[in-house]
């Protein structure tokens, strides 16, 4: 078979399907927690496993839709739920280098982790200092 007659994956493919982003998120998650550059956001939901049960669920269906799987996002939009958070630049390229980290710990390849880094980057000004 020729190169340009091979099966094309999709990013929710290429990122192993439920279960692979399910794994990317909580090591995402996990890299967050430790990272004390932005730790002082997200430990707070450790202390109310409810709410850090539905935020996790929320970051796994977001990236699921998101790479073109079957599973339906249901929460905020990105400017919605970051709105008034005041997150500056600095923070924001800490937490795109804990998703890189939590990319190449899964094994995930160069192409397809540079397309997540595009998608975030895409997503910037609905995130950064709103």
């Amino acid at each position: 078979m020729r190169e340009d007659q091979r099966e094309v994956k999709s990013l929710y493919e290429r990122l192993g399907g439920i279960a692979g982003i399910t794994a990317i998120v909580d090591d995402i998650v996990e890299n967050h927690m430790t990272n004390p550059a932005v730790n002082a956001r997200f430990l707070p939901l450790k202390d109310s496993p409810e709410h850090f049960s539905e935020v996790r669920q929320h970051l796994i269906h977001f990236l699921a839709a998101g790479s073109g799987g079957p599973q339906e996002y249901k929460g905020k939009d990105m400017l919605s739920s970051h709105k008034g958070m005041n997150i500056s630049q600095g923070e924001y390229m800490h937490v795109i280098d804990d998703i890189m980290k939590a990319l190449g710990k899964n094994n995930i390849d160069e192409e397809t982790r540079k397309d997540v880094l595009a998608i975030a980057y895409a997503l910037k000004t609905d995130i950064v200092g709103v």
